[in-house]
């Protein structure tokens, strides 16, 4: 199996600040362990049930800090603080 390649040149996530915070929307998968940043509930595996969670890379100063997780709802009553979710 080979490497991923990453372009250095490639800017679509950098700005003149740095690198910025960003959302996407995934699955929940299985053995989740994640609280929701808003609400600060277990986001819930459930297996008849296909839920999604919106992840967030959360950048300071052009640098990367933390990950957090939002149940859907909850990220838009937060106001989207990240921007819209990636599908």
């Amino acid at each position: 199996m080979g490497s991923v390649e990453v372009d250095p040149f490639d800017t679509t996530r950098w700005s003149t600040t740095g690198w910025q915070s960003r959302s996407v929307q995934r699955l929940i998968d299985a053995g989740n362990a994640a609280y929701c940043a808003r609400c600060d509930e277990l986001i819930k595996f459930r297996a008849k049930v296909k839920a999604y969670q919106v992840i967030c890379n959360v950048y300071v100063r052009g640098r990367w800090d933390r990950v957090e997780h939002f149940h859907p709802d909850c990220y838009q009553q937060a106001g989207s603080p990240y921007g819209e979710p990636s599908p």
